[in-house]
């Protein structure tokens, strides 16, 4: 069974230079990765994220991969990891299963070959999930998504029920990502359809059509291992 994975990585003072780097670099050594089907490195911005301005002591790394035995290969013994495990400070790496997936990333449909909502077991309503938006945002329609989704997307870190929230993108400013972690699917839905925030940014991005692609993914949190801003985000929640 595939085994999806996202990596947040926060890199030791002076590797600024580096880190950035392999934006560029780290693609080419990734597509010979056995078993990894889909990836993507995304960096961050100020403020957890979800800031106008880059971190460039953040990123990201999100992975399918054909197993978790391949997955574990290549985080313990890969050369490429290994380099990213050196000038690290701190990493959090969180395993997931998707439940659903509703548009592209990049004209592909990374997560639904394999849905596996059918085998999880009935108590999924109060595990632990994950959900993932990202958007290509259409380029004249990029200050008023900053103008709305900045303050909201920074707000959530906050909402009952969130165990951990980051934003992160493929590109400065037009290609952004959310994701998040919550105690179990009735928080996260409690916000989705009751914050008026929320709500007005939903129906501002149908309206006004601000992407020309996006995908919304619900994950079943697996496991984590490591810890973001010095906190384990899912400590007391799984075995």
């Amino acid at each position: 069974m595939s085994l999806t994975t996202l990596t947040v990585f926060t890199l030791k003072p002076g590797h600024r230079r580096w880190g950035l780097a392999q934006m560029g670099t780290s693609p080419g050594e990734l597509k010979k990765v056995p078993g990894l089907r889909f990836f993507k490195l995304l960096g961050s911005g100020a403020a957890n994220g979800f800031g106008f301005w880059p971190n460039l002591d953040r990123y990201g790394f999100m992975a399918v991969w054909d197993d978790a035995a391949a997955a574990h290969t290549f985080f313990a013994q890969h050369p490429l990891w290994a380099g990213y495990q050196r000038r690290s400070a701190e990493q959090w790496t969180v395993h997931l299963a998707p439940i659903k997936a509703i548009g592209l990333w990049d004209g592909k449909t990374p997560f639904a070959p394999e849905l596996t909502i059918l085998t999880l077991p009935a108590a999924i309503p109060e595990s632990p999930i994950a959900v993932l938006t990202r958007a290509s945002i259409r380029l004249r329609k990029t200050p008023r998504f900053w103008k709305f989704v900045e303050p909201t997307s920074a707000a959530l870190a906050q909402v009952r029920g969130v165990r951990a929230a980051i934003g992160l993108g493929e590109l400065p400013v037009v290609r952004q990502a959310t994701f998040s972690v919550w105690e179990s699917a009735k928080a996260m839905e409690e916000y989705a359809y009751k914050d008026a925030r929320h709500r007005e940014v939903m129906q501002l991005t149908r309206r006004e059509k601000w992407y020309a692609e996006e995908m919304f993914a619900r994950f079943r949190v697996l496991g984590s291992i490591g810890t973001l801003d010095g906190r384990e985000p899912l400590a007391g929640l799984l075995p």
